[in-house]
Formats: structure tokens, sequence, C-alpha cells
């Protein structure tokens, strides 16, 4: 990221007023997670990892309770507790924060506001389902809606502009999207949207919402820093399930996330630094852990990339990525790293098969750089197509002469058995991908041989695939 953005200059992007928690000390800078100031990495670039979870830290609550009970919440599966968990919420916020206990029992509800301070605490054989109308998620509010920002349904959870905030505890939060209207939505007005982002139309003349037929997320803080997501269970969003926009300081560890509709994405981190995501399993109808910041000319105006990630001890079933990288990279993406996880693991029966392990996607419509993707200790099984797979030609390859960049990607002890393709990369005439390294790492049960392709600088060491060594 580069640190000539300043938190000033991100809210003018976005069109909003000044305030909130964009940024406050500036946009981070590689030089903040242990690189020197003229950019130069460490020779063992897994040695940023002990910088980047030294700043993440979960938030802490007050010794407080607030059930939702004692507002009037009624676990009966049938009745609409929209009012008493949002009153719950704010009665935490404003004493100081706290916890707003979920107790067993299924409680409807419709849209639920986050607040600074509060621990949603969703208790073992808790159940939050939420209502299948969409007026129940208005009034409309600021989110990025596939990389583009406007104004649309508010998520099912949604806080704006505020901080130290958790959802906790084993039970579940459902979003029982297939019974809702919601799959027959389907994308929407994606392409309405997408113009007014491209033709820079105010943020606040994107008006979405009712007609409009886009979903809304499950989880969307805005702007937020300082969270905690932990243990809960959550099921069928309408679309993406876990997105933070413009946020910092994020633990997601231990969750279970199953979605069944498209668009079913598991963790989006959307121009998001220092996040970790740890011990959590995805059976997703799309990507699992994505890296995005913002689609085309509305990405790169605002310009915040995703960066200082770790994902470890995760175990991946999706229907197209585990690692996903894009397509939505146009403010760019640094320093992530994902090790010791599993793809396809064979205790989690009836999932959805994953198609890469690594999945970046981009083309020539996006920009944006890409610097710095590093996997290590990925084991896997039953890829349905390319392990690696890295392409600059997403959707055709796009029309415009915006050429993405992708540098400095990193592979070492991965172990895959079954794939179509071991590696793919395929980079734009105009633009190679660039200074690929993969190591010690051994494909077996591969179909084709792999393409490499307008791509410089790969070293293939101590690889084998289908017993055979390849570099």
């Amino acid at each position: 990221m580069s640190s000539r953005h300043t938190r000033r200059d991100v809210l003018r992007g976005v069109g909003l007023a000044a305030g909130g928690l964009l940024t406050g000390t500036g946009v981070p800078t590689r030089a903040a997670a242990g690189v020197d100031a003229a950019g130069a990495k460490p020779p063992d670039q897994w040695r940023l990892v002990p910088h980047i979870l030294g700043r993440i830290r979960p938030p802490t609550f007050p010794a407080r309770v607030f059930p939702i009970t004692s507002y009037g919440a009624v676990g009966d599966g049938r009745t609409m507790n929209t009012a008493a968990i949002n009153n719950a919420i704010e009665e935490c916020g404003r004493s100081g924060g706290g916890r707003v206990l979920v107790p067993p029992g299924v409680f409807r509800t419709g849209g639920i506001r986050m607040r600074s301070g509060v621990d949603l605490h969703v208790a073992e054989g808790a159940t939050l389902k939420f209502s299948n109308d969409p007026k129940d998620f208005l009034p409309l509010v600021l989110v990025r809606w596939e990389g583009t920002l406007c104004y649309n349904y508010q998520a099912f959870i949604y806080a704006f502009r505020q901080q130290d905030m958790a959802i906790t505890g084993s039970g579940t939060i459902d979003g029982d999207a297939p019974n809702g209207p919601w799959p027959g939505w389907g994308a929407g007005s994606t392409p309405e949207l997408r113009k007014m982002g491209e033709d820079g139309v105010p943020v606040e003349q994107r008006i979405m919402g009712e007609g409009k037929r886009m979903r809304p997320n499950m989880i969307q803080f805005v702007d937020c820093r300082n969270l905690l997501v932990r243990d809960v269970h959550l099921r069928n969003p309408a679309m993406w399930t876990l997105h933070p926009v413009f946020c910092s300081n994020v633990t997601v560890r231990n969750v279970h996330i199953y979605s069944t509709n498209s668009q079913g994405d598991g963790v989006d981190l959307d121009s998001t630094s220092h996040a970790h995501v740890v011990g959590s399993r995805f059976n997703t109808n799309d990507d699992c852990v994505v890296l995005k910041s913002g689609r085309d000319a509305d990405g790169r105006r605002i310009g915040i990339p995703t960066s200082f990630v770790v994902v470890e001890r995760c175990k991946f079933s999706g229907r197209w990525g585990g690692i996903t990288v894009g397509s939505e990279s146009s403010g760019g993406v640094h320093d992530v790293f994902c090790r010791d996880c599993e793809v396809n693991a064979p205790d989690f029966p009836g999932h959805y098969p994953v198609k890469h392990a690594l999945y970046i996607k981009t083309n020539s419509d996006r920009g944006g750089v890409v610097d710095g993707v590093h996997l290590r200790n990925i084991k896997g099984r039953a890829v349905e197509r390319e392990v690696l797979y890295a392409s600059m030609y997403y959707n055709g390859g796009g029309s415009a002469n915006h050429y993405p960049t992708l540098r400095n990607l990193t592979v070492d002890k991965m172990t895959v058995a079954g794939g179509r393709k071991a590696i793919h990369l395929d980079g734009l005439p105009e633009s190679h991908i660039r200074d690929v390294t993969i190591t010690d790492s051994e494909f077996t049960g591969i179909a084709e041989r792999n393409t490499i392709r307008n791509a410089d600088d790969v070293v293939l060491r101590g690889v084998r695939v289908n017993g055979e060594p390849v570099g």
C-alpha cells in the first residue's frame, strides 16, 4: 500500500465526509511490518509473519451481560426480534460495552446493527435466523458490492465506523437464504452499478435496494477496526458470508462456514489490513478465503490494498478457490501468507470440491498490483482443476488497458493428490507474471501438463509431478 495515501485521500475517494476510522495514522506500510523503508524484503519472506501477528490483537470486553430476552426477545422460531436485539446492542454500547447474549432458542430477526464495544455472543444451542423479507434490511446503507461502492440493503449483521466488536459463541447464525427471494435475484443490477463505478457517479447517487435485486452480505463491517469473529457457525448467506471492508486488526478463529447460494464466498477481506484467519472450516458455494480491493475504476480510485494477512490451520472445501485473490483486486493485494491448511479434507463429507488450492484471477480491466502471496505446508486431494492457478485472462481478459501486476508468488512443501494440472500461470503479453518460486512440492494424479505462459523468473526446485521432477 502506498504511503502517499492518507486518511483524507481515502475519504475523498469514497465520497464521504471526513470522520471515521479509516487509516487513522495513515495507510499501513511495509516498513511498519518489518520491511525496510526502501521496500526491500527480508531474505525469508515468512519472517514478516511474526510482525503481522504481533500487531493483530483481538478486542476485550467488560464483564457486563445484556441478555436479549431482557429486552423482549422470544426464541420460539416465529417471533420477530429485530427491535429487541438492536435495543440490547444499543444499550450495551451506551453502557461502555459488554456481551449481548443470545441464549438457547431460535430467534428470528431482521437486520442487526453492531456498535462499538459489543460482543454479540450466540450461545451453544442458540440460533439467530434471519428474515426472508428484503424490507427487513432497510434503510439502505453504504456497502461495497462486488468491488463497487453503493447504497444497498444492509448486511444481515452490519457495522459502519465502529471499533472493538466481536461475534462469538458456538451457536449458529443462519441466513436462511434458500428459503428467501435471494436465490432468484442472481446478480441483480450489477451492470448498472458497474457502469456507475466506471463513470465516476458520486457514491451517494448509486442507489440500489428495492427493485435492483442485489443480494445483501451476511456480515459486513465497513471502515471498522479491532474485530473478532470466533467459534460461531455461519450458514446459508444470501451472498458473501463475512466481509470486512476498509477494516484493520481482524481475527477470524474457529469459525465454521457453510453456504449454498451462488456468490457464496466464505471470508472476503476487502481493502483490509492485518487480518488473521485461523482454525476455521469452509464449505462454500464459491471461494473460501478471498483477498479483494475494489473493482476497476472504483477500486483504483480508492486505491486501498488488502495487506498483511495470515491464514493458517484451516480446512477448505468450496466450489472454486481455497485461497483466492481477486477478481476485484484493483486496489492491490500484498503480503499474504497461508500455511498448514488442507484442501478437500476427507473428514468433511458432502463438501463442495475445491477447483484450485490457489486461485488468482484478474484481467486488463482491473489494474492493481498483487505482490507477495505465499503458501507453505498445504496438503490436499481431489482438486477438480489446476492446483495452482494464476491468470490475467479472467472473464476473457478484459477490454481495457489497465494491465495488472502479479509478482512474488511462493509455494513451499505443497502435497496434493489429484487435479487437472499442477501449475497454470497465464500472464498477458503486456504484463507478465513475475517471480514465482515453487519448492519441495509433490503433485500426483495430475491429468495434464503444466501451463506457463507470459511468466518470467519462474523457479521450480524439488517439484515432482506424477513422480517425475519438473523444473
